[in-house]
């Protein structure tokens, strides 16, 4: 009866998974989608520890253990998700995704030590179950060195980093840890079986290290959502090895959905994944390149308000900046006061703006700005020749005009926010300084474009204030 229950509760569970992801597709729903997932994964956790068998039939034990670890877990995540900043949800996401990939590894390590330990009965080492076994160390560990180094990236800890010949290294040690894994797997309880193993452990630890080093940039977000897939790929490798369907399901979403993010931001950027994880543009300020450019001109917030005031239509373009400057709330009492006066305020998102995918969404989200207001690049790109104001807040390579007019520059072919088609531009930034891709921004020196200096979350109050003064 136990089992016959238990398989409901995992049904439940795969069910409940997918309706959270699709109502996470639209943020009025989100939150609830994320409350339905998480009713079905509690359901699956319970019912495997009360009422999953082992192969004698008997029920689990350590229940001790297994709530103090649920216990312990429950309030670091809590914790740390109260505490985060906006700012910092990037890095939160990635060591995330890195939390999975070593929770599929050591998942994979302990099988393993399992079976060495019975020195591999060829019942339980079947070719199938060591291919998944090992398909846990490869990817887990991928994900959980990769996802490190891009919490280090993405936080500032760590910096780009590239040696000649390097993605012929990477090759290799990716070719190398396979290769191994399949001549352990053919040659199970010989005498180097555990150095075999470790140095595949070994091998992929590294390969993930090098793999995200050299990327950077505008690139970052789409290795964070292949991270994303890599997880749940691994994830489900463990869903495997336990038979446990609920986690092979979970695994296999979350692989499917990173994985066709991925490929729909490489779409959004014009480029092949390969050319993302070979190219590795943005990565540093050295592939920026130097070239003169004109002079700019600087506006002040008088007539910044007065400009944005009287005119009919304005559209602000959110960038990672205003995540630095938590100034989204600002910015939607910005959006309100011109509301008030009759003018027409919209938000242009970019597929990579920020340092993760929908950054801008979740961040004006926050805000409470409402989902209609959030329009896609391609609708913003039709509108902004009929917008009079657009005021970019802390974007810099996705309104970059170099990717459609520079061929040198690192960034050429990916598709931008034409802001430069609009009457005039306020662009707010703290500095001349070039964005995160290093790449000094054209657009900045055109004769629509005017500099508004400052914190964007100052900027924004003080523009608020003027408004209320005309």
């Amino acid at each position: 009866m136990g089992v016959s229950i238990l398989s409901i509760l995992y049904i439940i569970g795969a069910v409940t998974f997918i309706m959270g992801l699709k109502m996470m597709s639209h943020p009025a729903s989100a939150r609830n989608g994320n409350i339905v997932a998480g009713i079905g994964m509690l359901a699956a956790i319970f019912g495997t520890i009360f009422l999953f068998r082992n192969g004698d039939g008997s029920l689990l034990k350590n229940h001790g253990w297994i709530f103090w670890g649920i216990a312990v877990g429950s309030v670091i995540g809590v914790l740390a998700a109260r505490k985060v900043k906006m700012t910092a949800m990037p890095e939160m996401v990635s060591l995330f995704n890195g939390l999975g990939g070593a929770s599929a590894t050591l998942i994979s390590l302990v099988e393993f030590n399992h079976l060495a330990g019975k020195n591999f009965p060829p019942e339980q080492a079947a070719p199938g179950v060591m291919a998944i076994l090992f398909s846990g160390v490869i990817l887990g560990n991928i994900t959980f060195s990769g996802s490190v180094i891009a919490w280090g990236k993405l936080s500032g800890r760590v910096k780009d980093f590239a040696f000649k010949g390097q993605h012929i290294v990477n090759i290799i040690l990716l070719l190398a840890s396979i290769g191994l894994s399949f001549y352990l797997g053919a040659n199970l309880g010989s005498g180097n079986t555990m150095l075999l193993f470790y140095s595949v452990f070994a091998l992929t630890m590294v390969y993930g290290i090098l793999f995200v080093m050299p990327i950077g940039g505008a690139d970052m977000p789409v290795v964070i959502s292949l991270l994303n897939s890599l997880s749940g790929l691994s994830a489900s490798c463990g869903g495997f090895l336990y038979d446990n369907k609920v986690v092979f399901t979970g695994g296999i979403l979350v692989g499917a959905a990173g994985t066709i993010l991925t490929v729909l931001m490489c779409k959004a950027m014009n480029r092949s994944l390969l050319n993302v994880l070979v190219g590795s543009f943005g990565g540093g300020g050295a592939a920026a390149g130097k070239k003169e450019q004109g002079s700019y001109k600087e506006i002040t917030l008088n007539d910044s308000a007065v400009i944005m005031s009287f005119a009919n239509k304005v559209m602000v373009v959110p960038g990672y900046g205003l995540a630095v400057a938590q100034a989204q709330h600002t910015c939607h009492e910005l959006q309100k006061m011109l509301e008030a006066k009759g003018v027409e305020v919209k938000y242009a998102i970019h597929p990579v703006a920020g340092r993760m995918p929908g950054h801008m969404n979740v961040l004006l989200a926050e805000a409470d700005v409402s989902y209609d207001k959030l329009i896609e690049m391609e609708q913003a790109n039709e509108e902004f020749p009929s917008v009079d104001v657009v005021l970019v807040l802390g974007a810099n390579d996705v309104v970059n005009p170099a990717a459609k007019t520079d061929p040198s520059s690192p960034i050429y072919g990916m598709p931008i926010l034409d802001v430069g088609q609009a009457k005039n531009v306020i662009i707010v930034k703290r500095s001349m300084k070039p964005g995160y891709a290093g790449i000094e921004n054209d657009l900045f020196f055109q004769p629509k474009s005017s500099m508004l200096f400052g914190d964007a979350k100052k900027v924004l109050k003080d523009l608020v204030g003027e408004i209320k003064n005309l």
